[in-house]
C-alpha cells in the first residue's frame, strides 16, 4: 500500500470516527432527554394521583363530619323528645325540631351513600335503620298509637342500643381516614 492510499484511509477513518463520535454523543443526549421527560411525566402523574387522592380523602372527611353531626343531632333531638314524652310535654317546636333533624339526617345519609366505602356505608346504614325505627316508635308514642310492646321503656332501650352502631360508624370513619388504627376498638 502506498503512502497516499494509507493517508486517504487514515483520513476516512478519522472523519468516520469524528462523525461516529458525534452521532454516539447525540444518541446518548437524546436518551438522557427521553429519560428526563419520562421522569417528569411520571412525577406529574404521581402529583395528579396524589392530588386526586387528597381531594377524595377531603371529600370523605367532609362527608363523615356532616353525617356524624347530623346523626348526633337527630339522636340528641330524639333524647329530648323522649324526656318530653315522659313528662307529657311534647311541644310543636320539639316536633318540628325532630322533623328537621330527621330530614337533615336523611339528606346527609343520602349524600354519604355516594361517597362512603362499603364498610363505613354498612355501619352508617345500620345506624340509620336504628334511627328510623326509633323515630317511628317516638311518632307512635307521641300520637298515642304505640303498638304492643311499644312503650317509653322500649324507646329508652332502643335509644341505648343506638349508641353502639353510632360508635362503630364513627370508628370505621376514623379508620378510613387513617386517624385510628383498624385494631383499636371503639
Amino acid at each position: 500500500m502506498d503512502s497516499s492510499t494509507s493517508q486517504i484511509i487514515v483520513a476516512i477513518l478519522g472523519i468516520g470516527g469524528t462523525l461516529a463520535s458525534a452521532l454516539l454523543t447525540q444518541r446518548r443526549a437524546d436518551r438522557a432527554r427521553a429519560r428526563e421527560l419520562e421522569h417528569a411525566r411520571q412525577l406529574q402523574q404521581d402529583e395528579r394521583e396524589y392530588a386526586t387522592h387528597q381531594a377524595q380523602l377531603e371529600a370523605r372527611r367532609t362527608c363523615y363530619a356532616t353525617l356524624s353531626a347530623g346523626t348526633r343531632d337527630l339522636a340528641n333531638v330524639m333524647t329530648k323528645v323522649l324526656h318530653a314524652l315522659e313528662k307529657g310535654e311534647v311541644t310543636e317546636d320539639l316536633r318540628s325540631d325532630l322533623d328537621r333533624a330527621r330530614r337533615d339526617h336523611r339528606l346527609r345519609h343520602s349524600e354519604a351513600q355516594m361517597v362512603l366505602p362499603d364498610p363505613v356505608m354498612a355501619a352508617a346504614s345500620t345506624a340509620n335503620r336504628h334511627l328510623g325505627d326509633l323515630y317511628g316508635l317516638l311518632m307512635r308514642l307521641d300520637k298515642g298509637a304505640a303498638e304492643q310492646g311499644g312503650s317509653l321503656g322500649t324507646a329508652w332501650e332502643s335509644m341505648n342500643e343506638l349508641w353502639d352502631p353510632l360508635w362503630k360508624m364513627r370508628h370505621l370513619m376514623r379508620v378510613d381516614l387513617g386517624i385510628t388504627a383498624p385494631e383499636q376498638g371503639p
